[in-house]
């Protein structure tokens, strides 16, 4: 399988360096069982190469998901926003090495004695690249406040973004409106995986409060794209996935 990770650079301009779309696009399979979520894997073959398990899927169904899709030589993103004590998180992350996993998040509000220990517990042999996951896309300003956050929600992502670099994780999770002012904060070289795109023309936003297209995500700097609900709901998953990947085309 291959692991490799797709880093972009925003500021260069050579079409030969830039990744291809299907390398970008991260398809969530947000499933109860690991029979459908392999059921839409399996449909999106040579469309997609990376779905994310996140924890519905993976309290259902375990490792065993995670081994059938690499075994269809997908990439995986494992998405358990682990957030515990530092000693817990990095016993948690030495353990993920052993599934396959690529990609595995973290929440930055863990603070960053824990994502240091995270960072160190993933040289590990095997071990994932670590995302810290900053402001959920649910939330907005309001919601920030409520749990006793002040200023925006801009603020507070590039404030943990500066936290996880400092940290040694390797990229971070924001939505679609902070992608220019966390790449700025964390350089060409981080990893951005961005949630919360809706494809031009779909007006819901389902839960999420923070939204924008593929096309104005990569444009922004974002390095890779997840999409759950457009693909995954839409009564032909891989037309969805097509058209998708086509305005991830046209960004560049």
């Amino acid at each position: 399988m291959d692991r490799t990770l797709v880093q972009t650079d925003p500021s260069r301009a050579d079409a030969v360096m830039r990744p291809q779309p299907a390398d970008q696009l991260i398809v969530a399979l947000d499933f109860p069982s690991a029979s459908a979520a392999l059921d839409l894997a399996d449909q999106l073959q040579g469309l997609c190469r990376w779905f994310k398990v996140g924890m519905e899927l993976y309290y259902a169904a375990g490792n065993q998901v995670l081994d059938r899709l690499q075994e269809r030589g997908f990439n995986v993103f494992l998405d358990l926003k682990l957030h515990d004590i530092p000693n817990t998180v990095a016993g948690a992350v030495r353990s993920v090495a052993g599934t396959g996993a690529s990609l595995l998040t973290v929440h930055a509000g863990g603070g960053a004695a824990m994502m240091r220990a995270a960072a160190q517990a993933a040289k590990c042999p095997g071990a994932p690249k670590l995302l810290a996951v900053s402001v959920l896309t649910s939330m907005d300003a309001d919601e920030l406040k409520a749990v006793g956050v002040s200023g925006t929600v801009e603020d507070q992502v590039v404030r943990l973004a500066r936290l996880a670099r400092a940290a040694g994780i390797d990229g971070l999770v924001c939505s679609p409106l902070e992608v220019a002012a966390v790449r700025a904060a964390m350089g060409p070289e981080a990893l951005l995986v961005v949630p919360g795109i809706r494809p031009a023309g779909l007006s819901e936003s389902d839960d999420q409060s923070r939204v924008a297209t593929p096309a104005k995500a990569i444009a922004s700097g974002a390095s890779m794209l997840v999409v759950g609900r457009p693909i995954t709901q839409a009564a032909d998953p891989a037309q969805a996935a097509a058209a998708i990947l086509a305005e991830m085309q046209s960004a560049g």
